[in-house]
């Protein structure tokens, strides 16, 4: 069974940078379409940044500009950057396919960015 795990989360300023990354530890020997997802706090789960397997990506209005994925050479970890943060993205952060199948959900990030 596929097992997603996401890393790099934390607690940052507005206007800070992370990034994340996510990887398959099982499952999945190249990882070619993905997309990262967020959910806060009495929110629904949304998608904010995909990236098909010809690295063609596609992002959420409100993260437009500011959110960048990418991928590694060998398709391994999936990226999340992350700079010019708000409160707003302040959020658990998953990765997953981009639908309509979805993998098992992995445990997330949680994102913190402070005022």
């Amino acid at each position: 069974q596929v097992q997603l795990v996401e890393s790099g989360g934390g607690l940052v300023q507005a206007g800070g940078s992370l990034r994340l990354s996510c990887t398959a530890s099982r499952g999945i020997a190249r990882i070619n379409n993905m997309a990262w997802y967020r959910q806060a706090q009495g929110k629904q789960r949304e998608l904010v940044a995909a990236i098909t397997d010809a690295g063609t990506t596609n992002y959420a209005d409100s993260v437009k500009g500011r959110f960048t994925i990418s991928r590694d050479n060998g398709r391994i970890t999936v990226y999340l950057q992350m700079n010019s943060l708000k409160p707003d993205d302040t959020a658990l952060y998953y990765c997953n396919a981009p639908g309509p199948y979805l993998y098992p959900w992995g445990q997330g990030t949680q994102v913190t960015v402070s005022s």
